[in-house]
């Protein structure tokens, strides 16, 4: 019999990590003491699910991302959260024939096995689920079972019609938590309270669109922004001007900073809190939804020794997210990588972060300038929004450096007029700037409730002008697990400017926009369009979502 491959060498054959890697792994682990597979995680050469994807290879199991997933009340229910915690497996849906799926963390986990067969009466589906989703994701399950925050919350709602005079302030504390709870449990990235005549309305932005969520009576208005002024330090007494403020809510362990803007309406002050958890799991170019042909295009580009790469997009575009998943792809051993930024989200190992500080005089510009006496190799500013940054960035291209940012604007093309209008001379930014890739997101087709349906006629002539001949898409009819919308989740998609020579001529000449789209689209370059329609006919999206995003 075969001895089982180690899983060191199994990740490098699958090329997730480098020989080199595993040396500077094995000989951090000699020094801590640490398992194989902590301390790769820790340093960033693989994420917890890269790595639990491997360990699903290794040992036969199929592997299941647990943040693409709901686990289903019926599966929840039939099995105590002690039970589950103590077996160290998750109950994730009641499958056919009554079996159940479990998730465990451990392909050795006999236990998880034998205590559902003993519950249920039959052997559960098995899959792998990596185990820094899976303490998270148990407890958030377990939780809203036992705490159904819309039933609290139409209690709570039904109690204050009752209530004569002022609201309470314990009423208002406990209407407070609910509405964050809520906006946890959704996945939501912000939530609105926004006052009408006579109703004042709660809605959630979850994978970038608004939802309404709750209808609450107009007279508990006044005392939820109050309260919320109050844990943000903000002045309750001031209500004709704009407020900005934060505080920090906690909810299962976990740490959301809030963030809060206040605008005064013609019916009372209009309330954002901005939800930020902190940034997930360092991805690969891969997991973000790219085509094999853009993931090769972008690996190309960032293998360049010096030039300005710009990622472009407006906010909650995952700029971020992008520009981490490329720079993971440099070889950071051997090339000095140094950054600024606002603040910093992804930790990685390797790589000298900074943070922007505003107060001490800390920003953009001055990094970059004392950056050149770092050695460094590559650096990343965090945004491109001053001309003095701007400018910094192109001289440190054009002396040999490879500088990454990101830049807010509508597509590839335009980063140029941008840049030019942010007073960068015309032939400087011709030989720095190497490529700029704009970025939207697009909602995903919910999995559970995908079907098939016949296109309408604009529909398909839609697909026909891009190449696709299509009678049949896919769409999300809805259910319980997308709140009904039809889609769960996000996926990227992008343009990617190259500059050869026809386009540097150009951008040296200050030609318009149109006259560089035009020049790169000869070229090949995809639109951010095309690209989300290629997804469409794939059945990742919709056409209307499509044309919603990039349209």
């Amino acid at each position: 019999m075969a001895a089982p491959i180690k899983i060191g060498d199994l990740l490098i054959a699958q090329g997730t990590i480098t020989p080199t890697q595993l040396h500077i792994a094995l000989e951090h682990q000699k020094v801590t003491g640490a398992i194989l597979g902590d301390v790769l995680i820790k340093l960033g050469f693989v994420t917890a699910a890269e790595f639990a994807r491997t360990i699903a290879v290794q040992s036969g199991i199929d592997f299941i991302d647990l943040s693409e997933i709901q686990p289903s009340e019926d599966a929840l229910r039939l099995v105590p959260k002690e039970t589950a915690e103590k077996g160290g497996f998750i109950p994730l849906a009641v499958v056919e024939d009554g079996r159940l799926a479990i998730g465990i963390t451990n392909p050795s986990n006999i236990v998880a096995v034998d205590t559902v067969t003993k519950m249920i009466g039959k052997q559960p589906r098995v899959f792998l689920v990596d185990n820094d989703q899976y303490q998270e994701t148990l407890e958030k399950a377990y939780f809203f079972i036992s705490h159904p925050v819309q039933e609290r919350m139409n209690r709570l709602i039904a109690s204050i019609k009752q209530m004569t005079g002022a609201i309470p302030g314990a009423t208002i504390a406990e209407l407070i938590e609910l509405i964050m709870m809520d906006g946890v449990r959704k996945q939501a990235t912000d939530i609105h309270i926004s006052p009408s005549g006579d109703v004042t309305n709660v809605f959630y932005r979850i994978d970038g669109v608004l939802q309404h969520g709750h209808c609450i009576q107009k007279q508990a208005h006044n005392g939820l922004i109050s309260r919320i002024k109050v844990l943000s330090q903000l002045d309750i007494a001031e209500q004709r001007l704009p407020q900005d403020g934060a505080f920090t809510y906690e909810f299962l362990s976990k740490r959301f900073d809030v963030r809060i803007s206040t605008v005064p309406t013609i019916y009372g002050e209009n309330l954002v809190l901005r939800l930020l958890a902190g940034a997930g799991p360092l991805l690969r170019l891969e997991s973000l939804g790219m085509t094999s042909e853009t993931t090769r295009q972008i690996r190309k580009i960032f293998n360049k020794s010096y030039g300005i790469i710009l990622v472009a997009g407006p906010t909650g575009s995952g700029k971020t997210t992008t520009l981490y998943a490329a720079l993971r792809e440099l070889n950071r051993l051997e090339r000095n990588t140094i950054t600024v930024e606002d603040p910093v989200e992804y930790r990685l190992s390797f790589v000298k972060q900074s943070q922007v500080n505003e107060k001490a005089g800390f920003d953009f510009a001055l990094a970059a300038r004392n950056f050149m006496r770092q050695d460094p190799d590559v650096m990343l500013l965090g945004e491109i929004r001053d001309e003095a940054t701007a400018q910094i960035a192109v001289r440190a291209a054009i002396t040999g450096h490879l500088v990454i940012s990101t830049i807010h604007t509508n597509d590839a093309v335009t980063a140029v007029p941008r840049l030019l209008d942010l007073k960068v001379d015309s032939f400087l930014l011709s030989s720095a700037l190497a490529a700029v890739i704009a970025q939207r997101l697009v909602r995903k087709i919910c999995r559970n409730c995908k079907e098939e349906y016949l296109l309408s006629e604009e529909e398909r002539r839609l697909f026909d002008q891009h190449g696709y001949v299509m009678t049949r898409g896919k769409r999300g009819k809805g259910c319980s697990s997308c709140s009904d919308t039809g889609y769960q989740g996000r996926v990227a998609i992008n343009e990617v400017l190259v500059l050869d020579d026809a386009v540097k001529q150009l951008v040296f000449e200050r030609a318009s926009s149109g006259s560089i789209l035009e020049a790169a689209r000869a070229a090949g370059m995809r639109s951010l369009l095309d690209d989300g329609l290629l997804k469409a006919a794939e059945g990742l999206t919709t056409i209307e979502e499509v044309l919603r995003v990039a349209g």
